[in-house]
């Protein structure tokens, strides 16, 4: 059984997703907002199961490009990178299908966690993500993330940014 089979939701988020990432303060200020373009990709190869790619871009011309390797065990990615360690998971109550959840820690600050919830619409053409950012049991932000699929096709696009590197 391979990790398409033992996570078939995660297998539909495989693709390209365009989005906007907005950031609110405990207050429920928007305190950011930026583009994001998202690669989710199973490769064949190498040493992870998983490998996200999150391009960041702003208004002002700022961009960041984060890899998050993930490997695959017991029902869960596993992420363990420079920056943060964490997991992932389909919600398996949700008889509909459409749920995933993650938790993170970012290494540089281990009293701040991050729980995120994912829904992919029934059509597999959309994602609703929240972040609730946590310390010491006190919301201290919240990220909402609405998405599109671009395309299936991430080899194609994956090739571009290798050629651009």
């Amino acid at each position: 059984m391979g990790i398409r089979d033992d996570m078939p939701l995660l297998a539909r988020h495989e693709g390209v997703w365009d989005g906007t990432y907005r950031h609110y303060d405990a207050a429920g200020k928007l305190a950011d907002e930026h583009q994001s373009r998202v690669l989710c990709r199973f490769p064949e190869a190498g040493d992870f199961a998983y490998v996200q790619t999150n391009q960041f871009s702003w208004a002002d011309g700022r961009t960041v490009t984060r890899d998050l390797p993930a490997s695959w065990r017991d029902g869960r990615l596993w992420y363990d990178t420079d920056q943060i360690i964490g997991w992932a998971t389909e919600l398996p109550m949700d008889d509909s299908g459409r749920t995933m959840v993650l938790y993170w820690q970012y290494r540089a600050d281990p009293g701040l966690y991050v729980y995120e919830m994912i829904q992919l619409s029934d059509c597999g053409k959309k994602r609703s993500r929240t972040w609730q950012w946590i310390r010491d049991g006190e919301i201290e932000a919240r990220t909402t993330i609405d998405e599109k699929l671009v395309t299936r096709d991430w080899q194609r696009i994956d090739a571009k940014l290798k050629r651009a590197a």
